[in-house]
C-alpha cells in the first residue's frame, strides 16, 4: 500500500479534474450538437444497414462525409444512454481526459515527473482541444488515437515488442477510418522514431518495417475497399464524393482538396462566392427495389472555389424556395453577399476557402495571426527555445531517448504545422492536432530549460527568462485584440506578470534563493494566462458545436468567430438574417419537432415508410433524433449530392413508401434542379396555414412561384404531397 502510494501523482487529479470540467462542463445543455453527425447517429440506431455505412438518413440513402468508427462508438454510447445531445458527446469528453493522461505517461518515463505535469496541464488547456472535446465533431477521438498508437510504439521500442509496434500502425488505420488523410500527418513521425530509436538488426528493423506498413494499409482501407467492393445499387451513395467512392472522398475532399483548396460541388454547395453551385454531376442509375438501391453517378471535375462563377447560384437551375444563403428568394442582390464579402472587423470574406473560415492568409506566419493564434499557438515560444535547450547538448556519438523522442513530437509539429501554413482549406478546430506535439515538447523544454537556469549553464541559462517574456509578450499580442469584448486587464495582466518574472528571474540568475523555484513555477503559470483564459471561453461565451473554436467570438458561426447579419430583400436593409452563430453555428441552427408539422404529417400517413423527404437535413434532424422517424435526405450534407433520380423518387411514391417532400431552409444550397422540377410537376403544394405553426393564409408569397411558403433560417420551406 505504501508503495502503490508513493506511486500515485497527486498533481495528476487536479489536472485530470481541470480537462473534465473543461470538455464536459454544460454538454446537457447542447440539445443536437452537431446535428449532422448527430443524426447520422439516429439513422444508425435504426437498423445495421445504416450503422455500417454511416447513414445520414433513415432510408439508408447517403453517406456522412467521414469513415464510421467514430460514429460507431457514439452509436454505442446512444443505444446505452439514449440518443441525447451529451450522450454523443461523451465519447469525446473521455477521449479529451484520456489524451491528458496519455501525454502525461509519454512524458515521464524519458523527461520526468516535473516534464509529465507540464505536459499534461499544457494539454488539458490548449483552447482548441477543450472547445472541439465538448462537441461530437471527430478530432478529439482522432488525436486520442493517434496518441494510444503513439503509445504503443513508444512501449514496443523501448521493449523490442514486434506486436506492439504492428498495434502502434494499426490505430492510426482505425484513425484512418475516422477522419482519412489526416490521421496520416503523424506518419512522418512513427517512421523517422521507429528508424532513429528501434534497437535490432537492420534486416528485422527493414521486415518489420514493411509488416507495419502493412497493417497500417490494410486496417486503413479495410472499410473503404469494402464499400466500394459492394455495388452502388445495394449501398448508399458515399455522401459529397464525387464519384461515389469512398477511396475518391478520402484522397479528394478529405485529402488533396483540403491541401489545394479545390472542392467539389457536394462540399461547396451552398457556399457564399459561387461556391454553392449546383449539382453537375449528373443523376444516378434507377432504382429497382427500394430507396437503398441505387446506382452510379457521372463525375465531375473539382472546382477551384476561387474561380466558381455565380450562374447556378442565383438560382436559374435550381429550386428558388431552397433559398439557403442565397437569401429569401434564392439570391442577394446581384449575387453577392452584403459589403461585397467583407466580414465585419473589415476581414476579407472573398480570399479563398481558407480566409473564408476565418484561418488567415497563408504564409510561414499563419499559425501566429490573429485568426488562428489563439486556437494552439500560445506556447510556440516555449516550444522553440525548449528545442534548443534540449538539443544544445547534442553529439553525434551521444543521442539520448530524450532527442530521439524530441524528434519524434518535432516530426509530428512541423509537417503539421506547414500544412495548416498552406493549406486552402481547414476549419480552426483541425488545429486540434497541433496541440499534443506542443504540450509533450513544452514539459520536456521547459524542465530543460529550468535545469539550464539552475545551473548556470552559460548562455543556456538566460533561455528560461527569454522564455517567459517572449511567451507572455505573445499572449498579449493574442488578447489584445478582443480588449472591447474581455476587457483589457487580462492581456495586461499577462504582460505585467511576465515582465515582473522575467527581471526577477534575471536579477536571481546568479543567485541562490529559496523562492527561486517559486518564480520559476510563477513564470510558467503566467505564460498559462492566456490559454486557460481561452479554453474557459467556450463555457464562458459559447460554444459551437458545428465548427468549434475557441476564444470570446468563437461562438459566432463559421466565419472564423466573426458573427454577420445578411440582409435580405431588395435593397440592404430591407430585411435582416438573424445573425449566423450560437450553440449550433453555421449550417447547424438547432431546429426543433415542430408539432403542427408532425401531426399533419402523422394524420395525413396512409401507410408510408417515410414520414417525408426534404431537401435539407437539418429539417431531417430533429424528427430523426427527437422522434425518430423515418426520414429520407435528398442530398446530404450539401443538398447537391445526386443520391436519387425523379425515376427513383417516383418508384417511392407509387411503392406507397413516400409521399410528402418538405424542401427549402438552407441545405438545399444548390440542389438538383431535375429533382426540384420533378416534385414541383408532380407535386401539390400543401398551404403552409394547414402544417406550420404561427403561420396563416397569408403566409409569405415566395414570389417565383407564387406558392404561400412558410420561411426558415435559411429561406422558404414548402412542403409538397405528390401522388401518382
Amino acid at each position: 500500500m505504501n508503495n502503490t502510494k508513493r506511486r500515485m501523482d497527486l498533481v495528476l487529479l487536479p489536472i485530470v479534474l481541470l480537462a473534465a470540467f473543461l470538455n464536459g462542463y454544460g454538454i446537457w445543455n447542447d440539445q443536437y450538437a452537431n446535428s449532422y453527425y448527430t443524426t447520422a447517429v439516429g439513422s444508425m440506431l435504426s437498423n445495421f444497414h445504416n450503422f455500417f455505412y454511416a447513414s445520414l438518413d433513415s432510408a439508408g440513402s447517403v453517406t456522412v462525409d467521414k469513415p464510421p468508427v467514430v460514429f460507431w462508438i457514439q452509436t454505442a454510447f446512444a443505444y446505452v444512454f439514449g440518443l441525447h445531445g451529451w450522450s454523443v458527446i461523451l465519447p469525446q469528453v473521455l477521449a479529451g481526459i484520456g489524451s491528458v493522461l496519455l501525454i502525461y505517461f509519454m512524458v515521464k518515463p524519458t523527461y520526468g515527473l516535473a516534464a509529465a505535469r507540464i505536459s499534461a496541464l499544457t494539454l488539458a488547456t490548449v483552447p482548441v482541444v477543450a472547445a472541439v472535446s465538448r462537441t461530437n465533431n471527430i478530432d478529439s477521438m482522432l488525436v486520442f488515437t493517434l496518441l494510444l498508437g503513439s503509445w504503443f510504439l513508444f512501449k514496443g521500442i523501448k521493449q523490442g515488442s514486434t506486436w506492439r509496434i504492428l498495434v502502434a500502425f494499426g490505430l492510426i488505420g482505425v484513425a484512418f477510418n475516422m477522419k482519412m488523410l489526416q490521421a496520416y500527418m503523424i506518419l512522418p513521425a512513427f517512421y523517422l522514431f521507429y528508424l532513429l530509436a528501434f534497437q535490432a538488426k537492420w534486416r528485422r528493423k527493414i521486415i518489420l518495417l514493411i509488416g507495419s506498413t502493412a497493417v497500417l494499409a490494410v486496417v486503413s482501407l479495410s472499410w473503404a475497399v469494402t464499400v466500394d467492393s459492394i455495388p452502388e445499387d445495394e449501398r448508399p451513395y458515399i455522401g459529397s464524393s464525387e464519384t461515389n467512392s469512398v477511396m475518391e472522398l478520402a484522397f479528394g475532399y478529405n485529402g488533396l482538396a483540403r491541401l489545394t483548396g479545390q472542392q467539389n460541388t457536394a462540399g461547396n454547395a451552398g457556399m457564399p462566392n459561387g461556391m454553392g453551385q449546383g449539382n453537375n454531376r449528373g443523376n444516378r442509375g434507377n432504382l429497382s427495389s427500394g430507396p437503398n438501391q441505387t446506382d452510379s453517378g457521372v463525375p465531375g471535375a473539382g472546382q477551384d472555389v476561387n474561380a466558381l462563377d455565380n450562374d447556378n447560384m442565383n438560382g436559374s437551375n435550381g429550386l428558388n424556395t431552397m433559398g439557403g444563403m442565397n437569401g429569401p428568394n434564392g439570391n442577394f442582390p446581384n449575387g453577392q453577399m452584403p459589403n461585397d464579402m467583407e466580414m465585419p472587423n473589415g476581414r476579407d470574406f472573398g480570399g479563398g476557402m481558407g480566409g473564408m473560415f476565418g484561418t488567415g492568409e497563408k504564409g510561414p506566419l499563419r499559425l501566429f495571426q490573429t485568426e488562428l493564434s489563439g486556437q494552439a499557438s500560445w506556447l510556440l515560444p516555449v516550444v522553440l527555445l525548449g528545442c534548443i535547450a534540449i538539443f544544445a547538448g547534442l553529439r553525434r556519438r551521444n543521442i539520448t531517448n530524450k532527442h530521439k523522442e524530441a524528434l519524434f513530437w518535432l516530426a509530428w509539429l512541423l509537417p503539421v504545422a506547414a500544412f495548416f501554413s498552406v493549406a486552402g482549406f481547414f476549419h480552426q478546430y483541425y488545429l486540434i492536432m497541433l496541440a499534443p506535439p506542443i504540450a509533450a515538447l513544452t514539459g520536456a523544454g521547459f524542465v530543460a530549460m529550468w535545469k539550464s537556469y539552475r545551473d548556470r549553464d552559460g548562455w543556456q541559462a538566460w533561455l528560461l527568462p527569454v522564455s517567459v517574456l517572449l511567451t507572455t509578450l505573445f499572449g498579449w499580442y493574442i488578447m489584445q485584440v478582443y480588449n472591447d469584448t474581455i476587457g483589457a486587464g487580462w492581456s495586461i495582466s499577462e504582460l505585467i506578470a511576465g515582465i515582473l518574472i522575467t527581471v526577477i528571474l534575471v536579477g536571481m540568475l546568479h543567485r541562490t534563493h529559496q523562492w527561486k523555484q517559486g518564480f520559476i513555477i510563477a513564470g510558467f503559470m503566467a505564460m498559462l494566462i492566456g490559454p486557460i483564459y481561452w479554453a474557459f471561453t467556450p463555457i464562458t461565451y459559447g460554444g459551437n458545436s458545428m465548427i468549434p473554436a475557441a476564444g470570446p467570438t468563437g461562438s459566432n458561426g463559421m466565419f472564423g468567430g466573426a458573427g454577420m447579419s445578411m440582409p435580405m430583400g431588395k435593397g440592404a436593409g430591407d430585411t435582416e438574417m438573424p445573425a449566423i452563430g450560437g450553440r449550433g453555428g453555421m449550417g447547424n441552427r438547432n431546429e426543433e419537432v415542430d408539432t403542427a408539422t408532425l401531426n399533419y404529417l402523422k394524420e395525413h400517413n396512409t401507410g408510408e415508410t417515410y414520414l417525408f423527404a426534404t431537401t435539407d437535413y437539418n429539417q431531417a434532424a430533429p424528427y430523426i433524433i427527437d422522434e425518430r422517424a423515418a426520414v429520407i435526405t435528398l442530398g446530404g450534407f450539401s443538398g447537391s449530392d445526386p443520391v436519387y433520380t425523379t425515376e427513383e423518387l417516383e418508384q417511392l411514391v407509387k411503392s406507397g413508401q413516400l409521399k410528402y417532400f418538405m424542401v427549402g431552409g438552407m441545405g438545399g444550397r444548390g440542389g438538383n434542379s431535375d429533382i426540384s422540377d420533378w416534385i414541383k410537376e408532380h407535386g401539390t403544394e400543401i398551404p403552409t396555414s394547414e402544417w406550420k405553426t404561427g403561420t396563416d393564409s397569408q403566409s409569405t408569397d415566395n414570389g417565383d412561384t407564387g406558392n404561400r411558403a412558410g420561411f426558415g433560417f435559411g429561406g422558404q420551406t414548402t412542403l409538397y404531397e405528390v401522388k401518382l
